[in-house]
């Protein structure tokens, strides 16, 4: 089964020694010649992750508008976007005009976020839950306002005397792209948020860790929140195909560099543990000679299940480094199991 496969990269930066992000200057103009590396490599998605307070990426569509703008085929998107933080008129707008100059290409994770830096953060930002409502409710709240308003259909009363001409009928927000509600994602970590996530019609983003652990290894775990996802999509009787992608750490050792930095994950295993005060089981991580990474992906039954496959990437190391890690896995291991 081909497969896409693209990078996520968490957008760190710090002066730690080895570093090649010492700032966000670093890691915005990085990230820029890292996606346009991955596309000339032949590689289909280049996604960032997004938090805030922290010393990473956090305003993702100035970077994706300027990535769009230096190439012409890679996928760009986020993994994921807080919904708890979002205005979801104004994510409509700053997302239509990135996807705009992508001529089509983003494809926007969002979720209701993982754990903070700070204590509620959205609440700095001028967002707190409704009386008796979770901020994982605002989260989907603000979703749902957000995959109505990408629908482009007017809502809003046009003022009797307008500083410019309007259309005839309720106004929408600009600019409108067509076709951007079909590709956000959402970040489901556990199988009940997967089957919520079918049923509102957005594609399933499952990354490195679920909320909830039944005891069997992670990839069986992710494997049957995928099918389920799948199982309650045809239920809903959606028209079109969705997308599923999974992340995954995996470094094909291919020269002493990758074993002086990778060499030691090779006996990754699962673990379990807690996140925001609930069990979660991790997947392992995967860095092996090529020919035994082809082996261990093979039976990696969530990765099977996928059809797309990100690379959680080590974006310190710099764009050379990230980009021959990239290569290698598209060289090397893709070919051998069909993904290419």
């Amino acid at each position: 089964m081909t497969k896409r496969i693209g990078f996520l990269s968490f957008g760190h930066w710090s002066e730690s020694p080895g570093s090649q992000t010492r700032n966000a200057s670093d890691v915005l103009h990085q990230s820029i010649d890292l996606a346009v590396a991955a596309e000339e490599l032949g590689a289909d998605g280049a996604y960032f992750r997004v938090h805030h307070f922290a010393r990473q990426l956090a305003s993702p569509f100035p970077l994706l508008a300027a990535i769009g703008a230096r190439t012409s085929r890679i996928e760009i998107g986020t993994g994921v976007i807080d919904m708890r933080y979002e205005n979801p008129l104004y994510f409509a707008e700053t997302a239509g005009a990135a996807d705009l100059i992508a001529d089509g290409r983003l494809q926007l994770g969002i979720s209701r976020g993982s754990p903070e830096q700070v204590i509620d953060g959205y609440r700095y930002f001028g967002y707190q839950p409704s009386e008796g409502g979770t901020d994982a409710d605002m989260a989907r709240t603000h979703t749902e306002v957000l995959m109505e308003v990408l629908k482009g259909e007017g809502f809003a009363q046009p003022h009797p005397h307008p500083m410019f001409p309007n259309p005839p009928g309720l106004l929408r927000v600009e600019p409108h792209s067509p076709g951007l509600r079909e590709r956000i994602w959402w970040g489901a970590g556990s199988r009940a948020t997967a089957v919520w996530t079918a049923e509102q019609g957005m594609n399933l983003m499952s990354s490195t860790l679920l909320t909830e652990d039944t005891g069997v290894p992670f990839h069986q775990l992710q494997a049957e929140q995928i099918q389920q996802f799948r199982d309650a999509w045809t239920e809903a009787g959606h028209q079109r195909e969705p997308r599923v992608s999974v992340s995954r750490s995996i470094f094909a050792l291919t020269n002493d560099l990758d074993r002086a930095y990778f060499g030691r994950d090779g006996d990754s295993t699962d673990q379990v543990g807690h996140i925001d005060g609930g069990i979660a089981r991790f997947g392992r991580s995967y860095a092996a000679e090529p020919d035994a990474l082809v082996e261990q992906l093979r039976a990696d039954e969530a990765i099977a299940a996928a059809d797309t496959l990100l690379l959680t990437v080590p974006n310190q190391l710099g764009v050379d480094y990230n980009a021959h890690v990239i290569e290698s896995i598209l060289t090397h291991v893709a070919p051998a199991l069909g993904w290419r």
